[in-house]
């Protein structure tokens, strides 16, 4: 019903003229003068929804022009990652001597919108040694990345791992970097965006140029993914061999685009912080001292966004911090690198390094500096090293590469993954309509959420006089964009009358999704008592009929409810403290990508000769059997 009751609510907005009407007529006649100014490649979509409409993409994928990704078998370029994106079939790894893939694989629904983010540090190196008579071709290196991947794997990527006066580009590429060669491979991700963008009223696919800033300092994860609002972008993308900073990355983008007078627009998206040993909010700069107002605005300015779950794990919470909370459990890495991660190497990770945690210590930053560097929207991503954005499916699941196991050389015995790893997430945006556009201002203003997988929709509405009786008619969004802010947003103080915010959250379950439905939607509030961090975690909507999951036959009961809709009134506000509100929707459990391919080979962990090669993670009890899919929205915060 709320499906229907969101449509419902469009058209009588577009027929009647009222509310968010007039905004939609004032944003398309502003978009037609942009266009006619030459300031926006787009044209208006002949199907736009002044109440938006929710859109899935991937923000976080490579292709073969990324070193790792080439070295572990991937031969897909961008444009293929394009036609993946929009429903083609693709070949995968491995190949035979004829060239022939020996698996291919098609999204069961194609994608809204999709970028190609493939690492900047080694776009001339993967160009340059795979193009005979090339000034480099010839070097040791380059023969070590055709001849012996598996060593070139550990030898060339190791320069990631470098920092101070050690960040550096390979010997190989000499004193200009391969920048000829590497032009030529950000031409071919330029061009393949182009191609791939639907340029029709129609507007069925949107597609973003876009790179990866690769910061690895001594393993420890930093990376960036940079996207573009359009066509309209750099001569060269800045990586970490250029500027080993952050802080170096955001100056190049402002002077290379948001400041260069071409109408160049950028954002820049930090990703796995889990895997981060404590650099990615560390609360310093790359000086070593503690960052000022300067820096977080800079921050806040260029990274509106951060990737709450992906291929290497999910980067919500931490177990524990600072309360106990179950479902911080969720593909959760015994790790706290990227090295610890490809080589198995436990290590307790550092409970700053998740989204939670920095949410609540923006909070203080908000109070000393006067501005909050991390009052982050969330989104999910794949981090496919495969080039097929989207392959987010449990069953069938061929792995991701980059990280985990690899198919270069034939399938792998047993599973087709690392068993830490996962199938990844997925972005959701509430836009207008599938355009450049519209998309990048929803990421803008952090109109956001994240889902591990499933397409569950998610509305989160804020406010100071919401109706009780929201989820009993057919105006929740009208009434949430006209008396609130939508997720993303912030409450300012509260009118003098105000007992307390109220919010409006209702998710809707993937319609594809006949296994698991919806079993509760949460509403997580963080908040700082002197230097305390706080959370807590409220249920504000279940399902009547829990579901369950047999793990033997991964057979699902069948229960949940394909819609939970609820208004909640925080009862523990207080008007002087700061606070944010974030959603996460869990839906029923359901049996991991590991589980059922475990089941499939007939292992029985009680029984040593059923646990073959390559099905040891089987029997792994660091990992979950079953998982509860969900998605998370971007906060809300409140700002005395």
């Amino acid at each position: 019903m709320l499906r229907l009751r969101w449509a419902l609510a469009g058209a009588l907005l577009l027929a009647l003229g009222c509310g968010g009407d007039e905004a939609s007529e004032a944003d398309a006649a502003d978009t037609a003068q942009d266009t006619a100014d030459g300031d926006v490649a787009a044209v208006v979509c002949a199907d736009r929804d002044p109440l938006r409409r929710a859109l899935f993409g991937d923000l976080h994928v490579h292709t073969a022009l990324s070193l790792d990704a080439n070295l572990e078998g991937t031969r897909l370029r961008p444009l293929d990652a394009y036609r993946f994106a929009k429903g083609e079939e693709v070949g995968l790894p491995p190949y035979d001597a004829a060239g022939v893939a020996g698996r291919t694989l098609r999204l069961a629904r194609p994608l809204d919108f999709a970028a190609v983010t493939d690492h900047a540090e080694f776009l001339g190196t993967v160009s340059a040694c795979a193009t005979p008579g090339s000034p480099p071709y010839d070097d040791a290196q380059c023969e070590l990345i055709r001849d012996d991947p598996d060593t070139a794997f550990v030898a060339v990527n190791v320069y990631l791992a470098f920092e101070g006066e050690d960040v550096r580009y390979p010997e190989l590429c000499g004193d200009d970097g391969c920048r000829a060669a590497g032009e030529g491979a950000w031409e071919e991700i330029r061009a393949a965006a182009e191609a791939a963008q639907d340029p029709s009223e129609a507007c069925t696919f949107t597609s973003f140029v876009g790179y990866e800033w690769s910061a690895n300092p001594r393993t420890s994860n930093m990376h960036r993914n940079v996207i573009f609002a359009d066509d309209r972008v750099p001569a060269w993308p800045t990586g970490y061999f250029d500027e080993p900073l952050p802080e170096g990355l955001w100056r190049a983008l402002r002077e290379g685009c948001l400041e260069a007078g071409t109408g160049c627009d950028a954002l820049a998206i930090p990703h796995n912080s889990n895997l981060s040993t404590g650099r990615m909010f560390s609360g310093f700069d790359g000086a070593g001292r503690p960052i000022d107002a300067a820096y977080a605005e800079e921050q806040a300015r260029i990274e509106p966004l951060v990737e709450i779950t992906q291929h290497k794990g999910a980067s919500e919470c931490w177990p524990g911090s600072p309360v106990s909370d179950e479902a911080c459990g969720f593909e959760r890495l015994p790790y706290n690198t990227l090295g610890g991660a490809n080589l198995d190497v436990a290590a307790e990770p550092t409970a700053q390094d998740f989204v939670r945690d920095a949410l609540v210590a923006g909070l203080g930053y908000a109070d000393a500096l006067g501005v909050n560097p991390w009052a982050f929207g969330v989104i999910g991503s794949t981090d496919t090293h495969l080039g097929t954005p989207g392959a987010v499916a449990e069953a069938g699941y061929p792995g991701h590469a980059g990280a985990g196991t690899a198919a270069r050389d034939g399938l792998p015995p047993g599973l087709t993954d690392a068993v830490a790893f996962n199938p990844g997430g997925l972005m959701g945006v509430w836009a207008e309509e599938n355009s450049r556009a519209a998309i990048f201002e929803a990421m803008k203003r952090k109109e956001t959420w994240g889902t591990s997988g499933p397409r569950i929709q998610v509305r989160f509405f804020g406010g100071w006089d919401l109706p009780a009786d929201l989820c009993d008619g057919f105006t929740l969004v009208e009434t949430g964009y006209a008396q609130g802010v939508p997720m993303g947003g912030t409450l300012a103080a509260a009118p003098a009358a105000a007992s307390a915010p109220s919010f409006a959250v209702a998710a809707v379950a993937d319609p594809a999704g006949d296994a698991a439905r919806l079993d509760r939607v949460q509403i997580v509030k963080g908040w700082r008592e002197g230097d305390t961090p706080k959370v807590a975690v409220y249920d504000v909507a279940t399902t009547p009929t829990p579901g369950t999951v047999d793990e033997d036959t991964c057979a699902t009961s069948g229960g949940g409810s394909g819609e939970l809709c609820a208004v909640w009134t925080d009862p523990a506000w207080e008007a002087g403290q700061r606070a944010f509100y974030y959603v996460r929707v869990l839906q029923t459990p359901t049996c991991r990508w590991s589980t059922l391919q475990c089941n499939a080979h007939g292992v029985d962990c009680d029984v040593p000769a059923t646990i073959g090669e390559g099905l040891e993670g089987c029997c792994d009890d660091r990992f979950e059997r079953v998982v509860r899919e969900r998605a998370w929205s971007s906060p809300i915060w409140y700002a005395p």
